[in-house]
């Protein structure tokens, strides 16, 4: 495993994140996946190297990161060796209050979330998204106090515009120093304005759904997750294969699985520290840290980048 620092921060994370939305028992999905059965995928991520964790607390009906901070405590000795950020926004409850980034809520988030997660501080406090509703000068200052009482060492942004992010950074106390946005081979966008801002301002860049819900991972056929998954449905679509088969080429040529090629593009791209890698299976876990070792020539990135065609602009 290979370890980076997240933006200008001095804070230091492995090159693959593991990210636990797939875990837990209060979801829908057929592919979330209870304790048991996610034991030995965390285990197999900690063994080789992965320090960082990423969840969120609508994630299973909290269940998941309840899920998440048990098997954490197991894993590892002491609370320092680890890298563990959740987000808040999504409703965590029937209340009006039980969403959004008011400041009654995020305080009340945060607290909910350390005891679900059973720790008494995240590295990393993420908003899931922009709250419309909630003056982001609320927001922030409500965000700068989580770290102040300690209860958070840094914080994050996800999808969002760039002039969003850079008009919260503008009046922020405690700037973000992450973003965690939808960036992969299907999906550049972001590569418009939103990376070049992070590059210019050093904050780093931690992609999630890196293998587009695991679009770029599939050889063929479909799994219990891409048979079941409408949010995919309607991120990506047809259009989208040539990328697919020229993933598929490349990893052929190179004599490995596609997931390794496209995780291989991204930690190669601009600003990228670490991609939010989702794992149902051991092999998924395998493939993502393989990819760390994986460096694409030119030419290979160029095929892989040639295919690709503007999307509508999707979180």
């Amino acid at each position: 495993m290979e370890y980076s620092r997240l933006g200008a921060t001095g804070l230091r994370i492995s090159r693959i994140c593991l990210g636990m939305m797939s875990f837990g028992t209060g979801g829908a999905r057929e592919w979330h996946l209870g304790e048991e059965a996610a034991e030995p995928i965390v285990r197999q991520a900690v063994e080789a190297g992965v320090t960082f964790f990423d969840t969120a607390d609508a994630y299973s009906k909290g269940t998941g990161e309840e899920l998440a901070g048990r098997m954490l405590r197991k894993f590892f000795a002491r609370r320092e060796d680890y890298v563990l950020a959740t987000k808040v926004y999504y409703p965590t409850g029937p209340g009006p209050n039980d969403r959004g980034l008011s400041r009654k809520h995020v305080l009340d988030a945060i607290d909910a979330s350390l005891r679900r997660l059973g720790t008494e501080y995240v590295d990393l406090y993420q908003i899931h998204r922009w709250d419309d509703e909630t003056p982001i000068e609320e927001t922030m200052e409500a965000l700068a106090d989580v770290v102040r009482a300690g209860k958070a060492r840094y914080l994050g942004a996800s999808s969002m515009c760039a002039w969003q992010f850079a008009k919260a950074q503008r009046v922020a106390a405690v700037p973000f120093v992450s973003m965690q946005n939808h960036y992969n081979l299907v999906y550049r966008e972001e590569e418009r304005e939103m990376i070049p801002l992070c590059v210019d301002q050093g904050v780093g860049v931690i992609p999630y759904s890196p293998l587009a819900r695991g679009l770029l991972a599939r050889e063929a056929g479909t799994t219990a997750r891409s048979g079941t998954d409408p949010v995919a449905d309607d991120m990506y679509d047809a259009g989208d294969l040539e990328v697919v088969e020229a993933v598929r080429e490349v990893a052929k040529e190179r004599g490995v699985a596609p997931a390794q090629i496209a995780l291989a593009w991204l930690l190669g791209a601009d600003g990228v520290n670490a991609p939010i890698v989702g794992a149902t299976k051991i092999r998924h876990v395998e493939d993502a840290v393989a990819a760390v070792g994986l460096t694409l020539t030119s030419d290979e990135r160029a095929r892989l980048e040639a295919p690709y065609r503007p999307h509508r602009v999707i979180a």
